[in-house]
């Protein structure tokens, strides 16, 4: 369980939460979960950060753009297809990076070739051609990804791949685009080009790998023992349909299995929880129990076999230590009679440096927190933290909520909420209590947003835990999502419907036409 000698040669971490994460149906992010996204990426030790899709909106382009100013370590990368209005937008946006990379691709399967670009393959290996050339007048670090790449014809991949060195490609992506391949397949994909490909040995070759069919990691890891020496991985698996490849899986994979896989990583383990955690949260999308590595159950043992077997030594059933991921034991040690220097520490180890004023919003809802459950664990702490985040920036704000439920008749919701500097009341009956409160909600900022999702989970265990509550609500093409967290599961849910309607009204205020260019639109679901 020590960490891999750092004499082991290096694999390259390429995030592209920021990017295909995003991709995700439902899970895009705003401005500013953008940026402290990146931030706690850069912070991590991620080798490239992949932060957008710049001709595809102005907000893309705005995101991209800002994260290229303020990244301390990562390169900045931004995506672009084939075509140079995509390769010089993507380049004025990375312009004030310190460095930065242009990610350029496009389609080379028989029948992504066919159906979706309708051009024949010399036309598509000229345009490998051009894009990398046009890409390299911005930039010495391109990167060229041939999209579909497990299902194309070797043959005319290794045309493409070596077109793309030629034309100055300092790294090769080879995309498992839909999830298809399995390891042996894969492994034998980059050695086969490798070999064959003339000045292969000029580029770095990259795996990218989807995971409907459950093998994400498992091939990119073979990808790495066929040669690859980047691999492309969002955090929490974060992606469309399947997600993509796990960065906290991969890293693991590598640090604890340093006998199978004799390479290292610059990434800093103790981080991954901290970045789980808040991409679950902008993105909306909560962690499985059993997820590997970030899970709540991840370290939990329930077994009595098991159970004896850690209190013998720890290795029978542990094969990492929780503190290299950044789990720590949960303990009893705030509560009521906690002052602000013990509180700060607790913050401090649990990754969070809040300013002053955001820290004294928190220790007055951990006081108050106190004062309504019998213990507050860590789990209970980060969740206020998180939800003093997200309600910092809000427009309206909840200010008090009855509810009246029960068997006996129709359930009413009676809210109280700040809007604009002013206390509003309404009450509204519905289904059920959930369904009054977002009635009542409704009544005070009417809107037509729909709801699709909601999803509750209790932050620790017993009775009196604390309900945490996901949001997601579509307006006219527009997703947002909202979270709360209080031990009355009735206010927690209006907070996360007030958090979602607060963004939406943000990003109604800002919507702008998308900069892409008419002839050539892009596609919803733009992938590689």
């Amino acid at each position: 369980m020590n960490a891999v000698p750092s004499s082991r040669e290096r694999i390259r971490i390429f995030d592209t939460t920021l990017r295909d994460g995003e991709q995700s149906a439902g899970a895009s992010m705003t401005f500013d979960e953008k940026l402290q996204v990146a931030d706690i990426l850069d912070a991590m030790g991620v080798d490239v950060i992949e932060a957008g899709f710049p001709i595809a909106s102005q907000g893309d382009f705005e995101a991209v753009s800002e994260i290229a100013r303020r990244l301390h370590n990562a390169v900045p990368a931004g995506l672009a297809r084939a075509a140079n209005k995509d390769i010089d937008r993507a380049a004025e946006a990375l312009r004030h990076a310190h460095a930065f990379r242009i990610h350029t691709f496009i389609s080379t399967s028989p029948v992504h070739m066919k159906y979706k670009l309708q051009m024949e393959p010399d036309a598509v290996l000229e345009k490998v051609f051009a894009s990398v050339s046009r890409a390299r007048t911005h930039t010495d670090d391109v990167e060229w990804s041939a999209e579909d790449a497990t299902r194309t014809e070797h043959d005319f991949l290794c045309r493409c791949v070596e077109a793309a060195i030629k034309a100055g490609a300092t790294t090769i992506n080879i995309p498992d685009t839909v999830g298809y391949t399995t390891p042996e397949e894969y492994r034998a994909l980059f050695e086969m080009l490798i070999n064959r490909v003339p000045n292969a040995d000029k580029a770095i070759f990259s795996t990218h790998c989807h995971n409907d069919l459950g093998m994400a990691v498992a091939n990119s890891l073979a990808g790495v023992m066929g040669g690859a020496r980047q691999v492309e991985c969002t955090v929490n698996g974060l992606g469309e349909r399947a997600g993509n490849a796990a960065l906290e899986e991969i890293v693991m994979a590598i640090r604890t299995r340093a006998d199978a896989f004799p390479f290292t990583t610059g990434i800093k383990t103790p981080m991954l929880t901290q970045a789980s955690k808040l991409v679950s949260t902008v993105s909306g999308f909560p962690v499985q129990y059993n997820k590997a590595i970030v899970g709540k159950n991840a370290f939990a043992h329930e077994s009595g076999i098991h159970q004896d077997g850690m209190l013998k030594h720890v290795e029978t059933y542990e094969i990492m230590r929780p503190e290299d991921v950044g789990v720590r034991e949960t303990n009893l040690v705030m509560g009521k009679h906690s002052g602000r220097h013990a509180f700060r520490e607790k913050l401090k180890d649990l990754g969070y440096d809040l300013g002053e004023n955001a820290f004294e919003a928190a220790f007055t809802r951990m006081k108050d927190l106190a004062d309504r459950k019998k213990h507050v664990y860590d789990e209970d702490i980060e969740a206020l933290v998180e939800d003093g985040i997200t309600s910092a920036a809000e427009g309206a704000k909840v200010i008090a909520l009855t509810v009246i439920a029960g068997t006996g008749g129709p359930q009413k919701a009676i809210i109280t909420m700040d809007v604009d500097g002013h206390h509003v009341t309404k009450e509204a009956n519905g289904t059920g209590p959930v369904d009054a409160t977002f009635n009542a909600i409704k009544a005070i900022l009417p809107h037509e947003a729909r709801l699709s999702l909601y999803q509750v989970h209790a932050v620790t265990e017993g009775t009196d835990a604390q309900a945490e509550v996901s949001v997601r609500l579509e307006e006219e093409g527009r997703v947002a999502t909202g979270r709360g967290a209080d031990v009355d599961t009735l206010v927690s849910s209006a907070k996360a419907y007030v958090a979602a309607l607060n963004k939406l009204s943000i990003r109604r205020q800002k919507a702008t036409d998308p900069a892409a260019d008419a002839s050539e639109p892009v596609r919803v679901g733009e992938r590689i």
